[in-house]
């Protein structure tokens, strides 16, 4: 079976966070789809946000990380698609919650707000976190 890939998108804010992360996931044996941006000149979240909506799917990758400034830009963007379920999360904690409550797909960081220990703990937490369903099934299908 071929290592699973995550596609991985911020803004230029977000780019050395990012670059911190795909490391990260390359060590434990993803692949990275690197959707951009690749240095600090400024783009708009949306577009990334999109970008990383685009490639999650039934034919594309089932689980991603979006970055941003705060965190919260990219992730209300992103959850505007209705197969999208980004978590702005803080700590280990709330991406555990995000993926065992919510099934949440796409962990959403801001690189401004938290540091870099932190980041990579809530990446780690939330690829090793399973959805639990039973009574969060019913909730994250209304919102599907």
């Amino acid at each position: 079976m071929p290592p699973e890939t995550i596609a991985i998108a911020s803004d230029h804010a977000g780019v050395g966070l990012k670059s911190v992360l795909k490391e990260d996931l390359a060590e434990l044996g993803f692949t990275v789809l690197d959707l951009g941006a690749q240095d600090e000149e400024s783009v708009d979240y949306p577009d990334i946000a999109n970008a990383l909506a685009d490639a999650i799917g039934p034919d594309g990758v089932t689980r991603g990380v979006a970055i941003c400034g705060s965190g919260i830009g990219i992730s209300m963007a992103a959850n505007r698609h209705r197969h999208v379920r980004a978590a702005l999360c803080h700590d280990a904690l709330s991406a555990k919650l995000a993926r065992e409550h919510n099934d949440a797909n796409v962990l959403a960081l801001g690189a401004r707000l938290i540091g870099t220990d932190t980041a990579r703990d809530c990446l780690r937490t939330f690829l090793a976190t399973a959805f639990e369903g039973g009574r969060h099934q019913r909730r994250v299908k209304k919102m599907s």
